[in-house]
């Protein structure tokens, strides 16, 4: 069972935001008040995994948290033989996701670990998918983590990427926050908790514009790139090498 999100409810002093077991145990609730669309973004996700996998493939999620991804490819994989790698560098997510995973059956093998995605070997992969993952890498970085994923796709094969952007605009930015933090008032979160939780996490997550995404997947050599979600600042995006 996990409980409604009450971490920046009472005024306090605001450390940087970890996936920690107090984010664990409120995950589910703090991520549907959190991101709009939350729900249509995994299910979609699932859909698109079973259209583009292939037999003898892997698929990996990166950044798999309590595992709603991963569940929603093992659901629709119908192609033989292919294999689940879900990868998270929490603790406290790893421990949950292989509680949540053990309570559904399924003939998709599914490997939870525990591990940094800047250092992991990808290959064999006909489906990548990173939901609200690359934010969190450092800005440097994520040409490289982007990189090393299309080299280890085989042909045909996709990353799924879902991020939080930015404006192409100072106006359009502060449009698009506007709008999202509406969002929130409107699922119950106070001025409090939306202000803590901002600057909770302004030291850990950059996100980048759209035209920053598309321009460095364009770079890495993905042939096609088609974004099929946006509300608000929070964008969904399949590229295909």
């Amino acid at each position: 069972m996990t409980g409604k999100d009450g971490i920046y409810a009472t005024e306090q002093r605001v450390k940087d935001f970890s996936f920690d077991a107090n984010v664990v145990e409120v995950f589910p609730d703090m991520i549907q008040r959190s991101v709009p669309g939350y729900a249509t973004i995994v299910s979609t996700m699932g859909k698109l995994a079973g259209q583009f996998a292939q037999s003898n493939s892997k698929l990996y999620d990166l950044g798999c948290s309590l595992g709603a991804v991963t569940l929603s490819m093992r659901r629709n994989i119908a192609k033989e033989n292919c294999q689940i790698i879900a990868v998270d560098n929490s603790q406290a997510m790893v421990e949950r996701c292989k509680m949540h995973l053990g309570g559904f059956k399924s003939d998709v093998p599914v490997d939870v670990q525990l591990g940094d995605i800047t250092d992991l070997t990808i290959n064999d992969a006909s489906v990548v998918a990173m939901n609200f993952t690359l934010q969190f890498i450092p800005q440097d970085q994520r040409l490289a983590v982007l990189t090393n994923i299309y080299n280890g796709l085989k042909p045909g094969g996709v990353i799924l990427l879902s991020e939080k952007i930015i404006g192409e605009s100072d106006q359009q930015d502060n449009l698009l926050i506007d709008l999202h933090h509406d969002f929130k008032r409107h699922n119950g979160y106070s001025e409090l908790e939306i202000s803590q939780k901002r600057t909770a996490i302004e030291n850990v997550m950059r996100p980048d514009s759209l035209s920053t995404h598309l321009a460095r997947l364009n770079e890495i050599g993905f042939t096609q790139t088609q974004v099929w979600y946006q509300c608000f600042n929070f964008c969904s995006m399949v590229a295909i090498k």
